[in-house]
């Protein structure tokens, strides 16, 4: 039994998915077009999330 489990393919786009909405949301404040920007890459990604199922 190892401690320290490899995180799958899905589990790292998930992560990096949550993170560039997060980001965006923060930017949606300052600039809005750079909000919209991380917002589409966020949607490229969760379409990579539901092609690995």
């Amino acid at each position: 039994m190892s401690l320290f489990k490899r995180k799958s393919k899905k589990e790292k786009l998930e992560k990096k998915y949550r993170e560039k909405l997060e980001e965006a949301y923060k930017m949606s404040t300052i600039n809005r077009s750079k909000s919209d920007e991380l917002t589409y890459e966020a949607a490229q990604i969760l379409k990579e999330i539901e092609n690995e199922k």
